[in-house]
């Protein structure tokens, strides 16, 4: 079987790491995260990789109804937030997507401090190894370099003029959204939604060599001509734009820095085959 290695840049200016929140002081100490693993619900289900859904959050939706306020994300201690990094998920060839493709350690507390300002939750960094890193790589770093990578190369549109704005469709976010993103398309994203039209999340598509491509019909998302709410947020830098004419992939291709997708946790079969 052979082997599918991706050499990627996995770091970025370190101006952009914080890009999406207002602040960010990681607490003196953290929770220990709880092991998860596959369940009847959610089962295990090694399957080849077909395509990736990169997820981000709108935080200040989310906290808005969150159970609890005085989490990291909510509490307004550690940080204000915008979009945050919900995961880098694998997907599948068809409508089924690969999960808990083996047993998955606690990650070690130095990669969650690397990853708390991206991604705020302690658990939910647990999380997205547990389900998705282990079908990608053997080592979490691997997986929140690479996802983080990605999230701290994207840029966004004026979110709080966004937000003022009474009759603002999904399609039309979605192409503010896009116009802030070198090789990013309308059709290249879903946008999902709570009840009440509010904007929950934008999930951006890519193909097996991480490149932006239009997402497949059955990913979902809210329909474009609905209307979208926004729940007004911290002031994020607004970017320019993107010009369509400048070349090159975001983020850039570096040889030197390997992702190893390990063909025992993660075979490479035909389209439509099912391991």
């Amino acid at each position: 079987m052979p082997r599918l290695i991706l050499a990627l840049l996995l770091m970025l200016a370190p101006s952009a790491a914080l890009a999406q929140s207002a602040q960010c002081r990681m607490p003196a100490t953290l929770p220990r995260p709880k092991a998860e693993g596959p369940t009847v619900k959610e089962p295990k289900r090694v399957l080849p990789i077909g395509s990736y859904t990169l997820a981000i959050s709108w935080t200040p939706q989310y906290c808005s109804t969150a159970r609890d306020r005085g989490s990291l994300q909510c509490g307004g201690r550690n940080g204000r937030f915008g979009f945050t990094l919900h995961g880098l998920w694998p997907d599948g060839v068809g409508k089924q997507w690969p999960q808990y493709c083996r047993p998955a350690d606690l990650v070690p507390r130095d990669v969650v401090r690397d990853n708390l300002c991206a991604t705020p939750s302690v658990q939910l960094i647990q999380h997205e190894w547990a389900k998705h890193g282990t079908c990608m790589t053997t080592r979490p770093e691997l997986y929140f370099d690479l996802s983080r990578a990605f999230y701290q190369s994207l840029r966004y549109p004026d979110m709080g003029a966004l937000a003022r704005r009474k009759t603002l469709t999904v399609a039309q976010f979605a192409a503010a959204f896009a116009a802030a993103n070198k090789r990013l398309e309308p059709d290249m994203l879903r946008v999902t939604t709570v009840r009440g039209n509010w904007l929950s999340e934008v999930w951006i598509c890519m193909d097996r060599a991480m490149e932006y491509t239009r997402c497949p019909a059955h990913q979902g998302g809210a329909p474009g001509p609905s209307y979208l709410r926004i729940e007004p947020g911290p002031s994020i830098p607004v970017a320019r734009p993107a010009r369509r004419s400048e070349p090159g992939p975001a983020p850039a291709r570096k040889p030197g820095l390997i992702l190893d997708l390990d063909p025992k946790v993660q075979p490479l079969a035909k389209d439509g085959e099912a391991d």
